[in-house]
């Protein structure tokens, strides 16, 4: 999957679409889908032009794979979702249904999840 410079995310960095804002530094930008899944969804994207999180893990810097990684901890930390807990989740390619050619991490928290798949 090629980068797409127009895509939502790349959109909502530029400033041109606006969101609802959790976080914000120089490694990450993190906001409330438009769509919850849960009573909780907070979606946590790189401000680096990424498609996936094997493009991310391949190309990102040390610095920006650490403070990604810590931006999201601070988020889940800042909506005080660490207990009782929350799912960090991950989409990469059309098998895991990702929709948007940007890195994210949704954070879904608020009620009791099930499990991770369907059965």
């Amino acid at each position: 999957m090629a980068y797409d410079p127009n895509n939502i995310f790349a959109r909502i960095l530029r400033g041109e679409i606006p969101n609802r804002t959790v976080y914000d530094d120089d490694f990450a930008l993190a906001f409330h889908d438009i769509n919850p899944q849960a009573p909780i969804h907070v979606l946590v994207i790189p401000k680096g032009a990424y498609t996936d999180l094997a493009d991310f893990g391949a190309r990102a810097t040390p610095d920006e794979l650490a403070g990604f990684f810590r931006a999201v901890a601070a988020v889940a930390a800042q909506l005080g979702i660490v207990e009782p807990g929350f799912r960090a989740l991950c989409n990469t390619g059309s098998d895991a249904h990702q929709e948007v050619p940007h890195f994210h991490v949704h954070l879904f928290a608020g009620a009791p999840l099930g499990p991770m798949l369907a059965r």
